[in-house]
């Protein structure tokens, strides 16, 4: 799906890659480097759209949606248990048996997420903003995907601006520490 486009686009775009990465993963063997690459780069791109809602969607809702606080805080639970889930992968070999546990936890969270937010928050958020506004946070969710962090720090403070503030150190560290070792190539 093409990128680009007001925030709800933008973050669609994300959730179908997702999805195709979880897809990819199943029909890989479970032994060889390729599932360890695309757990990676699923870690990658999941981290990065977690980081760039943080920052930019959420505030929008709390500050737009009628009772967008309640809305907001049920997402960042969802981010959190799925942060704490790669963090658990990370460390796994590509055939070590608890991958797959884990990684069928993750698709599942990863997938309820998407449903709700879709189903939900992006029809309030329509709802409640005009196209300016929309157009304007998928600028900046784009910007903050640019800068955020590659890897699951599930200890990081998730409010907008500790996120803002702390992302794009942590993101610079993650991107070194992926050019030395290869990761997300």
């Amino acid at each position: 799906m093409r990128h680009g486009g007001d925030v709800i686009e933008e973050l669609t775009a994300d959730h179908r890659e997702a999805d195709e990465l979880f897809d990819r993963i199943e029909a890989v063997p479970t032994r060889g480097p390729e599932r360890r690459r695309l757990l990676d780069q699923l870690t990658i791109e999941l981290v990065r759209h977690a980081v760039a809602e943080e920052q930019h969607l959420y505030p929008a809702v709390r500050k737009h949606v009628p009772d967008g606080d309640a809305l907001v805080d049920k997402e960042l639970a969802d981010h959190l248990r799925v942060e704490r889930l790669l963090k658990d992968l990370e460390g796994l070999d590509a055939d070590d048996p608890e991958l797959i546990h884990l990684f069928v936890k993750l698709r599942t969270e990863v997938r309820a997420h998407v449903r709700d937010e879709e189903s939900n928050l992006f029809i309030q958020l329509r709802a409640a903003c005009g196209p300016e506004v929309l157009d304007l946070l998928g600028q900046e969710v784009r910007m903050a995907k640019e800068t955020a962090p590659t890897r699951p720090h599930p200890g990081a403070p998730s409010s907008a601006l500790a996120s803002k503030i702390l992302s794009p150190g942590l993101g610079l560290v993650d991107r070194v520490r992926d050019f030395i070792t290869g990761r997300g190539e």
